[in-house]
This record gives C-alpha cells, structure tokens and sequence, in this order.
C-alpha cells in the first residue's frame, strides 16, 4: 500500500498550524485522562487488562489446571469441584463484573466521541460559513470585473448560508419516508 504522497513528509515538514493542533489534541487526551473519576480509572484499568493476551494466558492457566486437577487427570490430586459448578459460578460472575467494567469504558469513550463530533461539527459549521463570505467577496470582485464564470443561480446557491437544522430536517424526512415505504 502507498502513501498519498511519495515519499511521505517527515513530522519536521509539517505545518506551524498542524504541529500545533496535534499539540493541543494530545494535551486535551491528557487533561480528560486526568480528570477520569477513580472508578473510571479502575473500570479503565481493569478494562485494559481483560482486554490483552496476558488476560487470556492467566485464565487459560487458571481453568486450565481447575478442568485438569477436577476431572481426574492427575492421579493423587484430590478433587475439590467434580461437577464444576464452582467453576461456573466464578465464571459467571466475573463475566458478569467485566462486561459492567466494559460498559462503563464505553459510556466514558462515547462521551469523549460526542463531544468531538460536536467539535468536528462548529469546525464544518464555521468553514461553511466563512466559505460563504469569501464566495461573496469573490461574487463582488468577479461583478466589479465584468467577469462572473457562474450562471446566477449557481452563484445564489453558494452565497446562501447553510442551515443546520434545515439540514437535519431534511434528513429526518427523508429517513421517515424511507421508513414508510
């Protein structure tokens, strides 16, 4: 696979503009992290850990030796769970327990999401406004050359402001139709 750009740029090649909101997103990541609550940074924790292979090794191991041990392989080992029902139990609740630890990572990791879909959307909202303004000001000096490229509607259109909620409108109708057919 290659890159868009051949050879890539090096980080030193970046811009001024881009060096310095990598600096800011990664000092914003820092910030929330430092203002996780303790139960979010245990629920982290926790999460982190059942989620790696070292998770995976340890309960191998542990139910491992618990079916070996309890199914009478090993000959002069006593049998402390035969029918393996305190194997279950401890499985179910601790499956119980990390799926909650999991969730609540989740809820923290879909907060996060919202408030940068937020921040994504006042960007394109604000790039779309400005936009607007310069398409305006290029009208006017295109009007004031004699020399206008575009057929009036067209230019009309891009002059005119985007409404967001007209935006969502739209596209609640238009889900709501689709539904109904």
């Amino acid at each position: 696979m290659t890159s868009p750009t051949w050879p890539p740029p090096s980080a030193r090649q970046l811009s001024g503009a881009l060096k310095r909101n990598i600096e800011s997103l990664e000092a914003r990541r820092a910030l929330e992290t430092r203002q996780m609550s303790l139960e979010e940074r245990i629920a982290e924790a926790i999460t982190t850990f059942a989620g790696s292979m070292r998770f995976v090794y340890l309960h191998m191991a542990i139910y491992g030796c618990w079916i070996v041990i309890n199914g009478g392989f090993i000959p002069g080992m006593p049998r402390f769970d035969p029918t393996f029902v305190t194997l279950a139990m401890i499985a179910s609740v601790e499956a119980i327990f990390l799926s909650t630890f999991v969730l609540i990572s989740q809820n923290r990791m879909a907060a996060i999401a919202a408030k940068r879909a937020d921040l994504d959307l006042q960007i394109s909202l604000l790039a779309e406004h400005e936009l607007t303004r310069v398409a305006e000001m290029v009208a006017a000096i295109a009007g004031h050359l004699d020399a206008n490229p575009l057929r009036p509607s067209e230019l009309e259109e891009i002059k005119r402001d985007v409404e967001p909620e007209a935006v969502l409108d739209a596209i609640d109708a238009r889900q709501k139709d689709g539904e109904n057919q």
